[in-house]
């Protein structure tokens, strides 16, 4: 009996022993089960939201695009235009009766300028003139060129004494109007309408300067589509 009771005491400690380590090792893989868990819980864990950041870099991005395009595509498209405008052709109105039958109110016309960097004004030319003591553009025909004798005798005109072709001319009227001698780079202008018409015979000869370009063609109306020689 007590070799019994001696052999229990020895066993006892062996058992709370193992229970020890068990609980231990149990501990011990919670522990890491917990961090495991955590740890996937922080890399599975979602950013904080930064929609706002997001949608003011998008929105700059945006910006950016548009300006992008605006200085590739619309900048040079203007300047384009603008160098047409100025050094090439450019469209006009007619207003006023000065150059009826052949131009009427409100009829649209191109004006070319090239021709005029190679070449000098023509008679019979229809012609835009910007006068410096005038707001509006003036639409005139070229009547006499320089160095000639300008002459009118009752809406007959001569040049040099002959007298010039005036079958486009619906109106000539009774004007009387010079002798005069063109100087150099000098035009005297003319509207059709010969009667109701602001013109050289007002204003006096131009310069060459003031001639702003040559009518290329009549766009509108489209019953009327003309190039003009």
């Amino acid at each position: 009996m007590e070799q019994l009771l001696l052999s229990f005491a020895k066993v006892v400690p062996v058992i709370e022993q193992t229970r020890s380590s068990d609980a231990d090792a149990t501990a011990d893989q919670w522990s890491a089960t917990d961090e495991g868990w955590s740890a996937d819980r922080l890399v599975e864990q979602p950013a904080p939201s930064t929609g706002r950041v997001a949608g003011i870099g998008q929105t700059a991005s945006w910006i950016g695009t548009v300006v992008k395009e605006v200085l590739q595509v619309v900048v040079p498209a203007i300047l384009l235009a603008l160098a047409i405008h100025i050094f090439l052709a450019q469209a006009t109105v007619v207003y006023g009766q000065s150059m009826q039958p052949n131009l009427q109110p409100a009829e649209r016309l191109v004006i070319e300028k090239v021709s005029y960097y190679f070449g000098t004004p023509q008679r019979s030319d229809i012609v835009v003139v910007d006068l410096p003591q005038m707001s509006d553009l003036l639409i005139k025909r070229v009547v006499g060129l320089p160095g000639e004798s300008v002459e009118i005798r009752r809406g007959v005109v001569l040049i040099d004494g002959e007298v010039i072709d005036q079958s486009f001319v619906l109106l000539p009227g009774g004007t009387t109007y010079g002798p005069i001698t063109l100087e150099a780079d000098s035009y005297f202008v003319m509207g059709d309408n010969r009667n109701n018409s602001n013109d050289s015979r007002a204003f006096g000869p131009i310069h060459r300067d003031e001639i702003a370009g040559k009518a290329w063609m009549r766009y509108w109306p489209l019953n009327r589509f003309t190039l003009f020689d």
